[in-house]
């Protein structure tokens, strides 16, 4: 009997990640009625990364909390087995927001912040939080915040919410937040290895996303500069140059300096939970795929880790995903023995996100009977 193991992330704005292994698993079932299907959605980290939770057997919990720009905003997060799962971009995610200047500046992660009292006041014993998304640039400022910490001025004033506010920065007071959290531990998930400052840091490469022109980027970037000082004054690490503290606009940085956060890799631990990667190890075929399959993929996201292990295993492989803009050379390079982009087969980018579960039922049925037949 032939092993399919599906495991693609999310197709952002049309399918979540479980619900594109789903429309996956249709067409693998038409082309092979009688294989055995595992479907082992994942995530990296980042959007989404719930969704596939809840599928693996967490319990989701919801709440309302301050949004990126103090509008309340319906946000939730994920118990398994005694450790909650907080994806930033719930409370603070970019798309409560639309991106401008004054929204790069204005933009906090109180709500972050929020979600993480809650859990600890329903009991969890660790907190695992995911930083994609993010409307913001305060550097965790927010979050810290809401959990007691003191953001003050040279005089003692409180600096304010956002990013831009971090230019006045001259003190962390960390000591209630981190009693809030008492003997908790708490690890940042995500597979960036941006740091906080400089040309690869939070403000640079994340900023434009999120409104920010040059002006703005420059002035980030200075007000993080205050922020890292302020957390080392605070007898912090350095978190200025850390691999992966500029994630979430910096609410890594925040979490690792101001909560003492290990970081670790969104995918490796997503993977962990889902059990992909035993499945991968005894499988005859593996499908990923995601929303766009690009440059920024080949970096530490979901699709090159279902790569990897598949290359590992000598498993063939095949790549499903909204747009496809690596060559032939780079998809080798992952092992991809079969791939087809849903644009390439719709009359236009709406008509694929419409009815991207049909799509990708078609086309995983039209590989699959021609890897079966070759």
């Amino acid at each position: 009997m032939t092993r399919v193991v599906i495991a693609p992330d999310k197709f952002k704005g049309s399918l979540t990640a479980v619900e594109a292994a789903e429309a996956i698993a249709h067409g693998v079932r038409d082309a092979l009625p009688e294989a055995e299907v595992s479907s082992c959605p994942v995530a990296d980290g980042g959007e989404g990364t719930l969704d596939v939770l809840v599928a693996a057997g967490g319990r989701l919990v919801e709440l309302p909390v301050r949004g990126p720009l103090d509008d309340t905003v319906d946000a939730r997060y994920v118990m398994l087995d005694g450790t909650a799962y907080i994806e930033s971009a719930r409370a603070c995610g970019i798309e409560f927001v639309k991106p401008s200047p004054e929204v790069a500046l204005a933009a906090h992660t109180w709500g972050v912040g929020e979600l993480l009292a809650h859990a600890l006041d329903n009991g969890a014993r660790r907190l695992v939080l995911t930083v994609g998304g993010t409307a913001s640039t305060d550097g965790g400022a927010g979050m810290l915040a809401a959990l007691g910490a003191g953001v003050f001025d040279a005089f003692g004033a409180p600096v304010g919410l956002g990013g831009g506010t971090l230019g006045r920065v001259a003190v962390a007071e960390l000591g209630p937040a981190r009693e809030r959290l008492g003997s908790v531990e708490v690890a940042v998930a995500t597979d960036v290895t941006n740091p906080l400052l400089g040309p690869r840091g939070a403000a640079a490469i994340f900023g434009p996303q999120k409104g920010a022109g040059p002006r703005e980027v420059e002035q980030l970037d200075a007000s993080l500069s205050r922020w890292a000082r302020a957390l080392r004054n605070a007898g912090t690490p350095d978190v200025s140059d850390l691999p992966g503290a500029g994630a979430g606009g910096g609410v890594a940085a925040g979490a690792i300096a101001g909560l003492g956060a290990s970081v670790e890799s969104g995918f490796q631990l997503i993977a962990g939970l889902t059990g992909v990667a035993d499945a991968i190890e005894h499988a005859d075929l593996v499908i990923t795929g995601e929303g766009s399959l690009d440059e920024q993929s080949l970096d530490g996201k979901a699709p090159a880790g279902i790569a990897a292990r598949a290359q590992e295993h000598a498993v063939p492989l095949m790549v499903l995903a909204g747009r496809i803009q690596l060559d032939q050379s780079q998809l080798a390079g992952l092992g991809v023995v079969g791939s087809a982009a849903l644009i390439d087969h719709a009359p236009s980018l709406d008509h694929a996100r419409a009815h991207a579960a049909e799509l990708l039922r078609e086309r995983a049925g039209e590989l699959v009977r021609a890897w079966a037949r070759s």
